[in-house]
Order: C-alpha cells, then sequence, then structure tokens
C-alpha cells in the first residue's frame, strides 16, 4: 500500500474515517459529512478502492461504500487513527 499517498491527501483521510466510524455510507453522506466536493469525493472514493481499502455496492443507482475490514491494513489504518485522534483530541 502507498502509505505515503493515502496519508498525503486530507480528503482521503477523512473519507475513510467517515467510512470507518460509519460503517456504509452513501456518496451523499459522504459529501456532507466530509464538506468537500462530489468530483473530490468521487476521486478520493476510486483511489481508496485501487488501493483496496474501500468497496462499492451498487443497489440500481444507489452505490454504497465501506471499509475493507477484511483487509489487515484497514484494522492497522483504524487503530491509528484511533490512537493519533485520542493523542491530538
Amino acid at each position: 500500500m502507498e502509505l505515503e499517498r493515502l496519508l498525503s491527501s486530507k480528503g482521503r483521510v477523512r473519507v475513510l474515517r467517515i467510512l470507518l466510524r460509519e460503517g456504509q455510507v452513501n456518496i451523499s453522506r459522504l459529501i456532507r459529512e466530509t464538506g468537500l466536493h462530489h468530483r473530490l469525493v468521487v476521486k478520493h472514493l476510486e483511489e481508496l478502492k485501487r488501493m483496496g481499502l474501500v468497496e462499492e455496492r451498487r443497489y440500481g443507482r444507489l452505490r454504497i461504500y465501506e471499509a475493507n475490514l477484511q483487509d489487515p491494513r484497514v484494522s492497522a489504518l483504524r487503530e491509528l487513527l484511533k490512537t493519533l485522534e485520542s493523542i491530538l483530541g
């Protein structure tokens, strides 16, 4: 995994944090929660999917995104983010 690539983008980290916190989320909620433009959220989701950290499910036109909890890297990132949040407040 390209850790530098993931952590170099505040937007990607925001999207991943929301997915880890909320579980399954649609793109409208991600846009609202991150405060980012639709195009940026889509770009970050595509990158996270390419990295194997996020999965997409389609139900007709509705797309639901969730962190790939089967990937041990995601579990490690979740613990890292929890630790950093507790330290940094």
